[in-house]
């Protein structure tokens, strides 16, 4: 059974190393030209997105699985560059989430808050936040180049990853790796719901109200281009939401030891699952954004034609 899950791993690993950095590449090229109807600051979230999207891809699917599972050892498992390697799979992976928090909170400040939106949903703030963003879980990570140390010294070279005896004994580790998972996904898991929850609820009573009015002016059968964009936000954020909340759902559930009524067997499927699930979440969290916009769509069908023209 665990040779069946490990081969199903390593063909989902390399098919989504295939498919994955062209389709991420291309959407990268074609949001930064632009002209996909979108504002400049959603535009530059969007750009964040795809280019840590395109990184985890790099980072976390093709120099990490797919390298370990059909390459042989090379400088990159030198323990300080393993090291390194793993510092950056984990801001890949934290910023893939965070960014989508970010912009999660800037499209229900767009639409809830129409005093802070002129001030807050500008190019110049996104840019602003998505730099913090980044640089405080750029520090957040240095710790965890520390918590290695080689598996096997080969003529004097410190070869592979392993943790350290303090990593599972010592109470700073202990309390760092709850930090860990409480900033990446519990914490974001809980907020993108509540964010989408209240921008859902001042949808439908907005558009309840607005009904009504144009009901009472225009009659019932009248069309409002305001409304039919308010259904495709609806659509939009339980297209995000959902992906997201379903995805990285079964890492959480393996963290909380859900799995321990099952057999060793089922408990490494369950985490093998849960981590490629997570996986494939981060690579596509731009993907089911860009999906929604009719533009991109028409640029996508010529994706050569929307990057040289």
């Amino acid at each position: 059974m665990h040779s069946l899950i490990r081969t199903v791993r390593k063909i989902f690993y390399l098919v989504l190393g295939i498919i994955g950095f062209p389709v991420n590449l291309v959407i990268v090229v074609i949001l930064f030209r632009g002209n996909c109807g979108l504002s400049a600051c959603s535009s530059r979230y969007l750009q964040a997105m795809a280019v840590v999207d395109l990184l985890v891809v790099i980072i976390e699917i093709i120099l990490s699985r797919i390298k370990i599972d059909f390459f042989a050892r090379s400088f990159l498992d030198i323990t300080p560059v393993c090291s390194v390697r793993y510092v950056l799979r984990r801001v890949a992976i934290d910023c893939s989430v965070w960014f989508t928090i970010m912009f999660t909170f800037d499209r229900y400040v767009t639409i809830c808050c129409q005093k802070l939106k002129t001030k807050y949903c500008t190019e110049k703030t996104a840019t602003v936040v998505l730099a913090t963003t980044g640089i405080l879980l750029c520090l957040k990570n240095i710790p965890i180049y520390f918590r290695f140390e080689p598996w096997k010294i080969i003529d004097g070279i410190p070869w592979y990853c392993s943790n350290s005896h303090a990593y599972y004994y010592d109470p700073v580790w202990k309390g760092f790796k709850r930090f860990e998972k409480l900033l990446t996904p519990i914490f974001p898991f809980g907020l993108i719901l509540f964010l989408n929850a209240l921008t859902v609820r001042h949808i439908l009573v907005a558009s309840r109200v607005r009904k009504s009015l144009k009901g009472q002016n225009q009659g019932e059968n009248s069309s409002d281009p305001e409304m039919e964009s308010r259904r495709q936000s609806v659509i939009l954020l339980f297209a995000i939401s959902g992906n997201f909340i379903f995805l990285w759902l079964w890492y959480i559930l393996n963290y909380f030891d859900v799995d321990d009524p099952l057999d060793s067997h089922g408990e490494y499927i369950f985490s093998q699952v849960a981590y490629m699930l997570r996986n494939l979440n981060c690579c596509t969290n731009t993907i089911v954004y860009v999906a929604s916009l009719s533009k991109f769509r028409e640029k996508l069908r010529n994706p050569l034609e929307a990057i040289f023209t």
